[in-house]
């Protein structure tokens, strides 16, 4: 296939403090996605991350460790890149910041910037964060503390070296206006403009004397290069940038970036700070920044200190790689924070990896080879069986077409959470397939022999599109299934038409189970043996408190009180402001999936999509609903209530509910059943 261009995709590179969390981990994983679906679309992509190892915070470090920084950081360097390759990242460079090519690079440029006029020497007095390497005035803290972590900070007044912010902050400021696509999600722009760019920038202090463990400034050899100068420019040096003109033709063929993927906690730097030192090196801009948000543990920033910290080794121990790479892509928000807990985890690998993916797979290949020996046979074309059947086979091929066509338009806009969900559309699409058809009882018709084989090569070609289109995100997977089901993967533009299965193909003889079904009461003693202290409180988190032992005899008086047909008498709640109702947010639902709660004998678990997003949500309405009448119907969603534990799983949200003065319930449903999800609710 010919080439669509180049594509350069970078990560933020790692500081080489400590080994990364699952957390950190999610960026490298995301961005391998990205890259693995541009090559897949057929771009020449180029993929740098690798480790940012200067500072004062590592110096720190090393001295703790009994070690000399270099050595600490070839240590932690090493560890961070076993993870990235542990969890199948098919990163093109990894580099590092003590790399002699880099190092002088940054000695050139610091030189250039200073003979340009761009960095003067003066002496700066503020307050320091060690552990964001960040000088900040006294007006910039919160509450005393760093405005970006959190974490304290330290009066500190030394020589330092400035760079002149506001010489290009108007430039900058153009630059965004005229690029809406420069820094995303919008969020974030709105973020810098507002509390950066427009109040006015202070200049940069560039250099340090207060620690050695830095580049040198090669003319004044009492300073080292500000950390984020250092780190920013891997970016280019990384692909032969040559500050004094003779850079690498690589440098000329992949700058400027495509796309920076960085954590959120980082925008400042890499939407304000490295834009202007690009301006002052004549370089034009990447094409965009965009801020991926957190991966929170119970709902809290992971940390050491709080000791709900996941590693990502830990987790592919338990659960494999491709598991815990669903996991992360799946459940990070395009613009909210995910959560992982180990309920949360074992829930999506059973109910998605296993069921619906696995379970079909599994069987699909296991009746090709049970009613025709695994030789698969490609149906006549414009055969008829029935106008019934003939809309089942239909509807499968348009929803691998509409599926194709809804993953390219998400992955365009870097939605890959909600790329998945469609292609777990087209899985989803196969079982039903599955169970409209009945294979098992078309197997008993010889006269319905020919019906029978072309439901599986149809089911065939919706699974192996949809392993195509997995690609990129389970790669491990993909190759699995397409091995299974005996496909060859095709050009990317082929993937949506419909009969690439070539005939007279074979599955394999003895399906492989993809993903097997995992009990939460097996797995906490062997997450437990990885992960110590790993549950902690969480299971009363969620628990209702026990009912007062009067409430039955109360409710009964109630239901003599209300006349009979009306509404039980309200007893009412305390007012609330207009601030307060306007907090909540409501939105129409629709219920993609529900089951019963094996724990609980009022809870279903219902997968609600709220338009671009799919919320889990448990409600006591078991006895009022069977699952199978829950699908497809569209509800009234309270979709910002905070998180918590019900029976063991995590609810994301509330179905709005009537109650009459029996206790009867009934699910509250927009009048207008055509709706779309997501529509605000007013």
């Amino acid at each position: 296939m010919e080439t669509k261009g180049r594509y350069y995709i970078t990560t933020a590179i790692a500081y080489a403090s400590a080994k990364p969390h699952i957390g950190n981990t999610y960026e490298i994983v995301l961005a391998d996605a990205i890259a693995r679906y541009k090559r897949m679309e057929g771009y020449d992509v180029f993929f740098q991350t690798g480790t940012d190892e200067h500072g004062q915070k590592i110096e720190g470090k090393a001295v703790a460790a009994g070690m000399e920084p270099q050595a600490y950081v070839d240590r932690t360097a090493a560890e961070i890149r076993r993870i990235w390759d542990l969890m199948n990242t098919s990163y093109d460079k990894f580099i590092r910041t003590t790399d002699d090519y880099h190092v002088k690079q940054v000695q050139k440029m610091f030189r250039r910037m200073y003979e340009k006029g761009d960095i003067y020497k003066g002496e700066y007095a503020g307050m320091y964060c060690k552990a964001c390497e960040s000088f900040y005035t006294e007006s910039q803290l919160e509450g005393g503390k760093c405005p970006d972590c959190g974490g304290p900070v330290e009066p500190a007044k030394e020589e330092a070296y400035f760079f002149r912010m506001s010489k290009y902050a108007p430039r900058l400021i153009d630059y965004i206006n005229e690029h809406p696509e420069f820094i995303q999600p919008v969020a974030r722009k709105n973020e810098m403009m507002n509390n950066f760019l427009l109040p006015g920038l202070t200049d940069l202090c560039v250099s340090r004397t207060s620690f050695k463990w830095g580049i040198p400034v090669d003319f004044d050899d009492k300073h080292v290069v500000y950390v984020w100068l250092d780190a920013l420019t891997n970016y280019i040096t990384g692909i032969g940038y040559d500050a004094d003109g003779n850079s690498e033709p690589r440098f000329a063929y992949n700058w400027p970036a495509d796309l920076h993927l960085i954590g959120k906690d980082i925008i400042r730097f890499h939407t304000i700070y490295w834009p202007i030192f690009l301006m002052s090196l004549d370089l034009p801009l990447p094409k965009q920044v965009f801020g991926h948000p957190w991966l929170l543990m119970n709902g809290g920033k992971m940390s050491k200190s709080k000791g709900n910290v996941m590693y990502a080794d830990d987790l592919v121990s338990l659960f494999g790689v491709d598991a815990v790479r669903y996991f992360v892509l799946h459940e990070m928000p395009y613009d909210n924070d995910g959560i992982i807990t180990w309920d949360l985890l074992i829930e999506r690998i059973n109910t998605d990896l296993a069921n619906t993916l696995g379970n079909l797979v599994n069987r699909t290949v296991a009746m090709e080879n049970k009613y025709f020996g695994g030789a698969v046979a490609k149906p006549a074309e414009g055969v008829s069986f029935g106008e019934a059947y003939d809309a089942y086979d239909e509807d499968l091929a348009e929803t691998a077409r509409k599926v194709f066509a809804n993953v390219s338009e998400k992955m365009k806009e870097l939605r890959v959470a909600d790329a998945i969900t469609e292609i777990f559309t087209l899985f989803k699409r196969c079982n039903r397939y599955i169970d409209e058809n009945e294979p098992w009882v078309l197997a008993k018709d010889p006269a319905k022999k020919e019906r029978l084989s072309a439901v599986l090569y149809n089911l065939l070609e919706g699974i192996s599109t949809g392993a195509m289109l997995l690609a990129p995100f389970l790669p491990e997977t993909a190759e699995k299934i397409l091995s299974q089901t005996g496909a060859k993967a095709v050009p990317f533009d082929e993937i949506p038409v419909w009969g690439k299965y070539p005939d007279g193909g074979h599955v394999t003889e003895k399906p492989e189970i993809l993903f097997a079904r995992l009990d939460m009461k097996e797995m906490k003693p062997k997450i437990e043996a990885v992960c110590p202290g790993a549950f902690g409180d969480e299971e009363t988190e969620g628990k209702k408190p026990e009912a007062k032992k009067d409430a039955p005899a109360k409710a009964e008086e109630a239901k003599k009180e209300a006349p009979a047909g009306e509404a039980p008498a309200a007893e009412g709640k305390a007012e609330i402001t207009y601030d307060a109702f306007d907090a909540m947010e409501f939105r129409v639902g629709e219920i993609l999936e529900c089951r019963e709660v094996e724990k609980s004998r009022k809870l279903l678990c219902s997968k609600v999509s709220i338009g671009s997003r799919i919320l889990q949500i448990c409600s006591g309405i078991k006895e009022y609903y069977k699952p199978e009448d829950m699908v497809g119907r569209k509800v009234m969603v309270l979709v910002n209530l905070k998180p918590r534990k019900m029976a063991g799983l995590l609810s994301e949200g509330m179905l709005l509910c009537a109650e009459d003065e029996n206790g009867a319930i009934s699910l509250m449903t927009p009048a207008d059943p055509s709706m779309p999800a997501g529509s605000v609710i007013c």
